[in-house]
C-alpha cells in the first residue's frame, strides 16, 4: 500500500467515523422518521441507516432502536400495489430492539410484539421463493407467502432466520442461526435448523424444563438497568 492510497483510506475512514458521530441517532421527528408510516416517540434510527422500501406501510412503537444497517422493506419492488387491510405492513412494537444488519421484508404482514430483542443479522420475513414448478427457475416462480408474528419479550440470537408461516410465542429465546417456521409455544427456547423446543417453563413446577444450566437461577438486574427514559431525542 503506497502513500497515496494510505492517505485515501484514512480519509474516507475518518469521514465516515466524523458523520457517524456527528450524526449519532435520528429520532422520531427527524425527516428520516418522517418517512415511515408512523414512528412513536423516543424511538430512534442509528446511523448508518440501512435500506429501506414502502416505508408508508411500516410503522415503530415509541421508545424503539433501530440499529445501523437494519434493512424495513414493504413490497418486493417500489411502489408495488399492496393489499393492505390493517393498514400496515410490518409493524414493530414499542420497546424493541433492533440488531445490526437484521432485515424485516414484508408484502403480506409482519407483526413484532413489545419489548422484542433482535440480534445483529437476523432475517424475517413473510413471503419466498417457490419451487413447485420443476421446470420453471425458482426465481421465475411467484412466491409463497404467510404472516408472520413473534410475540411480546422475546429474543432473537445472531443469524436466526424466521420464515413465512412462523407464529412465535411470547417470552420465546431464539438460539443462534436457528431457522424458524411454525408455531412456537410461549415461553421456549428454540434452536436448530429447523428450530426445535429445547426447553419450556412449566407453571405447575414453576422452573424451566429441562432446568437452566449449572443450576443457574432467575437474575436480579441492578437499580436502573432499565430506565423508562426515551432512546432517541427529535
Amino acid at each position: 500500500m503506497g502513500p497515496l492510497h494510505r492517505l485515501t483510506a484514512d480519509a474516507l475512514f475518518g469521514a465516515w467515523h466524523w458523520a457517524g458521530g456527528l450524526a449519532g441517532t435520528a429520532g422520531h421527528r427527524s425527516r428520516h422518521a418522517r418517512r415511515f408510516g408512523a414512528v412513536g416517540e423516543g424511538t430512534a434510527f442509528a446511523f448508518p441507516p440501512g435500506a429501506s422500501m414502502g416505508e408508508r406501510w411500516i410503522r415503530l412503537g415509541a421508545r424503539t432502536l433501530v440499529g445501523p444497517d437494519v434493512v424495513l422493506s414493504a413490497g418486493m419492488w417500489p411502489d408495488e400495489q399492496l393489499d393492505v387491510p390493517r393498514g400496515w405492513v410490518i409493524s414493530i412494537g414499542q420497546g424493541c430492539s433492533l440488531g445490526r444488519g437484521s432485515s424485516f421484508i414484508g408484502r403480506v404482514g409482519i407483526e413484532v410484539g413489545d419489548d422484542v430483542t433482535v440480534a445483529p443479522g437476523v432475517y424475517v420475513t413473510d413471503h419466498n421463493h417457490d419451487y413447485a414448478h420443476p421446470r420453471v427457475p425458482i426465481g421465475h416462480q411467484w412466491v409463497v407467502e404467510a404472516p408472520v408474528r413473534i410475540g411480546a419479550g422475546s429474543w432473537l440470537g445472531v443469524g436466526a432466520v424466521v420464515l413465512p408461516g412462523a407464529d412465535i410465542g411470547e417470552h420465546v429465546a431464539v438460539a443462534a442461526g436457528s431457522v424458524v417456521r411454525g408455531r412456537v409455544p410461549d415461553r421456549s427456547v428454540v434452536a436448530g435448523a429447523p428450530a426445535r423446543v429445547v426447553r419450556r417453563w412449566d407453571d405447575d413446577a414453576g422452573a424451566w424444563d429441562p432446568p437452566l444450566p449449572d443450576g443457574r437461577e432467575i437474575g436480579i438486574a441492578p437499580p436502573g438497568w432499565l430506565p423508562d427514559v426515551p432512546i432517541g431525542g427529535n
